[in-house]
């Protein structure tokens, strides 16, 4: 009878071994789900990321060609000649030795 009782407590060992393998393998494959999907997804961000970094810096290089605009501007109306510009536009001034010749309007 002992014979007959080893045999029946191997079978169970090995209905219990082979249940801890199909439990180990179920949570290793829905870990590699997992793993699968969260990649899938930081792919996706990444591409926005890349698209996001490409037109900000296309603005930073628009930036800088505008404060180079600006700068350059700066320094023109710090000038003599944007001065007398102004004056002869705006204000209607003229230098003391050039002559004004104003059209004759017809009636």
């Amino acid at each position: 009878m002992k014979v007959w009782g080893r045999t029946r407590r191997k079978k169970k060992d090995r209905w219990g071994n082979r249940l801890a393998i199909i439990g180990i393998s179920v949570v290793v494959v829905s870990l590699g789900v997992v793993v699968n999907l969260k990649s899938a997804s930081m792919k996706k961000k990444d591409l926005e990321y890349q698209a996001r970094e490409e037109t900000l810096m296309k603005q930073v290089e628009q930036e800088e060609s505008r404060a180079a605009e600006l700068e350059e501007y700066r320094v023109y109306v710090q000038t003599k000649q944007y001065i007398e510009e102004v004056a002869k536009q705006k204000l209607g001034l003229v230098m003391p030795d050039e002559i004004l010749l104003k059209p004759v309007p017809k009636n």
